[in-house]
């Protein structure tokens, strides 16, 4: 009786792959890339293009420790919202209204905290339920009713706007007095947590990797070649162990009495919300029905997907992002008015998913491609006005690059369309 050879042959895989190494690995992702596929490469060329640009021409100023971590809290609030408008465009679908939801529930929790006295906690889970609140009542009315997202999220831009002046009163300024909500965005973490958070990220990634690599081999399937895997894990760790070497170096000046020092607080918030959502959507059958639904709504609906809950999951956890970027709005400006969540926020959140490499056509995207995005975002926004201070001239910027990535992401599409991918 002849033995089969198929358990062999699996078994023989992870060997290859291991021999492929990183080569293999870099002429894999050319292909995909040439295929349509560029994930967050045009964003990863435009920090690098825009940091060199912005460090000729104001050095002293843009590429100081200082401003490294202002930066990073002016870019945070905007990575949150685009985090929640990923997985809205993953659906093919829009939320126009988040950056209004972003401020009316930074509204709540400053009427709660200032003029009720609630405590902070109170205080974040009222703002928090009123995200998942608005996140409903727009899934109910586009999942289940099937108005267009465009309209129902339109209506709510306006409607918003209008109950955050009906909270706050017209021209009022709510100021936040709470320490707690005030560390979140204003404060940073000691110098030796700064390194234990560093080696948390660095080693987590490194040793879930390498889990994930020993899986696949038990089960006889393709797995990154060790090479791939501890190139990967030395480039992290250079990039974060470089940030908080500059973060940790003393930013106030030399006679000042305060010592600012440290990574901000919001850091760590914001890599755990990347963290979880990418593993929700990446390593869950969830995950794979955002992608599915995106991708061919009927197809999924077909294959059993329950295609409303999925909708209604996905603006749920919208508009919870968006809530959670109010309150870091709230946090940073120690106060909420009628303009918090308003004038370029929304657009700066948009931007920011495309130019990170999520599609606006739907079925594309990664939660780490609102960081990459957000960041490009922040760049622009940090720099630009160290060039010009012109206003005129920002917009026109800002207009272009979003123009450019909403380009490079439909010739992306095309380009996988015609090769099949």
């Amino acid at each position: 009786m002849s033995t089969p050879t198929a358990p062999a042959a699996q078994f023989d895989l992870p060997e290859a792959s291991d021999r492929q190494g990183i080569g293999k690995a870099l002429s894999d992702y050319w292909d995909r890339v040439k295929g349509g596929d560029t994930g967050a490469l045009p964003a990863t060329l435009g920090i690098i293009i825009l940091v060199v640009i912005f460090g000729i021409s104001q050095g002293d100023t843009f590429l100081s420790t200082n401003n490294f971590a202002n930066l990073l809290n002016q870019g945070a609030a905007i990575i949150v919202l685009a985090i929640g408008l990923v997985f809205v465009l993953l659906l093919g679908e829009i939320d126009l209204s988040a950056g209004f939801t972003a401020g009316f529930c930074a509204s709540i929790l400053a009427v709660t905290l200032t003029e009720h006295g609630w405590a902070w906690p109170l205080s974040i889970l009222a703002a928090l339920l009123a995200g998942v609140a608005i996140g409903f009542a727009i899934a109910v009315l586009v999942a289940r009713l099937g108005i267009p997202s465009f309209v129902v999220t339109l209506a709510f831009f306006l409607a918003l706007q209008g109950a955050m002046l009906l909270v706050i009163g017209e021209g009022g300024t709510i100021p936040i007095r709470s320490e707690a909500v005030l560390a979140v965005m204003n404060k940073n973490m000691p110098v030796w947590l700064g390194w234990l958070f560093a080696v948390i990220v660095v080693g987590g990634y490194a040793g879930l990797s390498l889990l994930a690599i020993q899986r696949r081999r038990k089960a006889g399937l393709p797995a990154m070649a060790m090479s791939v895997w501890g190139a990967k894990v030395a480039v992290l760790g250079v990039l974060v162990f470089v940030a908080v070497l500059l973060l940790n170096e003393e930013r106030q000046r030399a006679t000042a009495i305060i010592t600012i020092q440290g990574v901000p607080w919001v850091v760590p918030l914001v890599a755990a919300l990347v963290v979880v959502l990418s593993f929700l959507l990446l390593r869950t059958s969830l995950g794979r029905h955002i992608y599915a639904v995106g991708g061919n709504a009927e197809a999924a609906r077909r294959a059993g997907i329950n295609v409303a809950n999925i909708k209604t999951t996905c603006f749920v956890i919208g508009s919870l992002m968006a809530a959670i970027a109010g309150i870091l709005l709230a946090s940073r400006d120690n106060s909420v008015s009628p303009t918090t969540g308003g004038a370029q926020t929304l657009l700066y959140a948009v931007g920011a998913a495309v130019i990170g490499g999520t599609s606006l056509f739907g079925g594309r995207g990664r939660v780490i491609d609102a960081v990459t995005g957000g960041l490009v975002v922040a760049v622009i926004a940090n720099g630009l006005p160290l060039v010009t201070e012109k206003s005129g001239t920002q917009f026109i910027v800002n207009g272009a690059v979003l123009l450019v990535a909403a380009s490079v992401d439909a010739i992306s599409r095309r380009r996988a369309q015609a090769t099949g991918r």
